[in-house]
C-alpha cells in the first residue's frame, strides 16, 4: 500500500519516475502504464503477449509497462485512475472497474447474453455494440479501443452442486452484475481483491467462485483449493475490453494507434483458441476437480430468470434498452440459424 500511495501521489503531480517503473529508456520514447484486471499467472496469457508484441514492434518509439491486478490501484478504481491519467490504459470488463456508463452492466458476464466466445466479436462488429461502447466512453473521456471474449462463467466450489438448492447460502466470489443475478437463487456474492481469493477459499471465507471457466481455475491455482466444477454456466463468454485515457490516445500518431489496435485483436484471437481448447481439455483430462451438473430442466428456470433480469435492466434507460434489444435480436437469430450456432 505504501508503494501504491507513493505512486498515486507522484503520478498526480507529474513526477518523473514511479518506484515501479522499468529502467530508463530514450527520452523521446512515448511511455504508457497499463494495468490489467488479471493477476500475474492469468496475465501471462490474457495481457502480456499482446503488450510484449507491441513493445517489440514499436521499439524506441513507444513502450507500454504492464501491471497486474491491484498492483497500482484496486480493480474497482481502474476506471477513475485511467480517466484522470494516473494510468494510461486498462484491460478489464466494464463491471469490475466500475465505469460510470450506461453499458457497465453488460461487461463481464451479462447472464446468458452469450452462448459461445464467438458471440462477442459478432455482437460488437456486426450487431452494433462497438459503436454504442465507443459513444458511451467518449462521454466520460475514455477511448474504447477493442472488445473481445474470454472464458465462460462456471462455479468452482468446495462442496458439490447438484441442484439449485445446493447454491443457497454459498459465499461466492463473482462479478457485480452476475452476483446481483445469482442472489435470487440464494448465492451470497462476495467482493475481495483478486489476489486474496485463494487464501479466502482455504480459510473458509469463501465457498467457491463464479468468476471464470475451468482454464482459469487451473491457471491461477483455484483448482487447487476447490473440489468441484459445475458444468452449467450463466454465460458462455466474458466480455472484456482494452481502454485508454482519451488524451493519451489522441496524442499518439495514427500508426501507433493502429499497432495497438492490431495487438489487441491478436490478443482476442489468442484467447479464442486458448480458452476454447482449454475448457474441453481440462474437463476431459483435468484431475483436480470433479465435474457436477444441475439437470437441464431445473437449470432452465435460471435461464428463464435471465430474461426477466434483462427486461429489468432494459427499463432503466434508453441506452440499456437498446443494448438488451440487440442481445435479444442476436440470440433469436442464432436460434433460427440452428446448428451449429444453437442446439436448443
Amino acid at each position: 500500500m505504501t508503494t501504491r500511495r507513493k505512486f498515486l501521489t507522484t503520478a498526480a503531480v507529474g513526477a518523473a519516475v514511479s518506484p515501479l517503473a522499468t529502467p530508463a529508456i530514450a527520452q523521446s520514447t512515448i511511455t504508457w502504464r497499463m494495468q490489467t484486471y488479471a493477476g500475474a499467472a492469468l496475465g501471462e496469457h490474457v495481457a502480456k503477449p499482446a503488450i510484449d508484441l507491441f513493445n517489440k514492434i514499436a521499439g524506441d518509439r513507444m513502450q507500454i509497462e504492464l501491471f497486474y491486478a491491484d498492483q497500482l490501484v484496486p480493480t474497482g478504481e481502474l476506471f477513475r485512475a485511467m480517466q484522470r491519467g494516473t494510468i494510461d490504459a486498462v484491460q478489464s470488463d466494464d463491471d469490475s472497474m466500475a465505469s460510470p456508463t450506461e453499458v457497465t452492466v453488460f461487461g463481464g458476464y451479462f447472464p446468458f447474453g452469450c452462448r459461445y466466445s464467438l458471440d462477442v466479436p459478432v455482437l460488437f462488429n456486426q450487431y452494433g455494440l462497438d459503436k454504442i461502447w465507443k459513444e458511451e466512453y467518449a462521454k466520460v473521456g475514455v477511448q474504447h479501443v477493442s472488445a473481445g471474449s474470454w472464458d465462460p462463467c462456471h462455479f468452482a466450489t468446495k462442496d458439490p452442486i447438484h441442484s439449485l438448492e445446493d447454491l443457497k447460502g454459498k459465499r461466492i466470489f463473482t462479478f457485480p452484475t452476475a452476483g446481483r443475478f445469482l442472489s435470487q437463487f440464494g448465492v451470497v456474492p462476495v467482493t475481495l481483491p483478486w489476489e486474496d481469493i485463494e487464501v479466502a477459499m482455504q480459510t473458509g471465507e469463501l465457498d467457491g467462485v463464479a468468476w471464470s471457466g475451468i482454464t482459469e481455475d487451473y491457471t491461477v491455482g483455484w483448482a487447487d483449493v476447490t473440489n468441484y466444477f459445475l458444468t452449467n454456466n450463466i454465460s458462455g463468454a466474458w466480455i472484456g475490453h482494452f481502454f485508454a485515457n482519451q488524451g493519451r490516445w489522441d496524442e499518439l500518431p495514427e500508426d501507433l494507434k493502429t499497432l495497438f489496435q492490431v495487438c489487441c485483436e491478436q490478443s482476442h484471437y489468442y484467447r479464442q483458441h486458448w480458452y476454447w481448447g482449454g475448457e474441453a481439455k481440462l474437463r476431459v483430462n483435468g484431475e483436480k476437480m470433479k465435474l457436477t451438473s444441475i439437470p437441464d430442466a431445473e437449470w432452465e428456470t435460471v435461464e428463464d430468470a435471465a430474461q426477466v433480469f434483462w427486461d429489468e435492466i432494459a427499463a432503466q434507460s434508453e441506452t440499456k434498452a437498446k443494448v438488451v434489444q440487440i442481445f435479444k435480436d442476436y440470440n433469436a437469430d442464432m436460434r433460427k440459424a440452428g446448428r451449429p450456432y444453437r442446439y436448443t
